[in-house]
């Protein structure tokens, strides 16, 4: 489900980033926080550069870049990239699309898990959950976005919105169900890495929402070319 150049980019820059760089600050959404964290501590522990690593859904990364939080690189879904291009925050010509990341249904391992195999299968599995982890609507996360939306195509909305366990993002909805404070969850794949989180498998394909991820490198960077290192040539 996975398609990020991320892990080859990440090893890439391993190998060739000065160990002088400066401090880099990174801004990512919740979404690639499972493929990126590792990897930066690794490149933290052979370089001694200090990495600062906030992640979080769309909505909150968009609010913290426009209160110009520092930082010298910046990953978001495609849409919010978007966004800051128009807006002259990022650095023209420094966007490079890392790949997309598709949606899946994760419950509490050891409980059974439902049909997923058709747009109606998951309707049911929403319809007979008793309760749904969602990352709180305020916070605009994709996901969230996505199943309000599929629910209410659906006809369930009201429904799946009264069973909702809110959540911080994608991967606290996911560790909410590992924890059985809710049945079932739809988050990004990514998102699942918590213990005792058990990826059912991806959404059926028409009903799949692919996000496109992208890296750039913001104008408040004060190191660019530290930044840039990390983007794939």
């Amino acid at each position: 489900m996975l398609r990020l150049r991320a892990a080859v980019t990440v090893a890439a820059v391993l190998m060739t980033t000065p160990v002088h760089a400066a401090d880099l600050h990174v801004i990512a959404a919740g979404a690639v926080r499972g493929i990126l964290g590792g990897m930066i501590e690794e490149y933290s522990r052979q370089t001694g550069v200090k990495v600062t690593f906030t992640a979080g859904p769309t909505g909150l990364l968009r609010d913290t870049i426009n209160a110009g939080k520092p930082a010298d690189l910046v990953i978001t879904s495609a849409p919010l990239m978007a966004e800051l291009e128009t807006s002259g925050k990022i650095v023209t010509g420094s966007r490079t699309d890392l790949g997309r990341v598709g949606m899946g249904v994760v419950v509490r391992a050891g409980t059974p898990e439902p049909d997923i195999s058709t747009p109606a299968a998951v309707k049911n599995a929403l319809v007979k959950a008793q309760s749904i982890a969602f990352t709180d609507p305020k916070l605009g996360g994709t996901s969230v976005l996505y199943l309000l939306d599929l629910a209410e195509q659906f006809g369930i909305k009201d429904a799946v919105a009264a069973k909702g366990v809110t959540a911080t993002g994608g991967n606290d909805a996911a560790a909410k169900v590992a924890d059985g404070k809710a049945d079932i969850a739809i988050v990004p794949i990514t998102d699942i890495h918590a213990k005792n989180a058990k990826l059912v498998g991806p959404v059926p394909e028409p009903i799949q929402l692919w996000t496109v991820y992208a890296a750039a490198i913001p104008k408040s960077s004060t190191d660019p070319g530290a930044a840039r290192a990390f983007l794939p040539p």
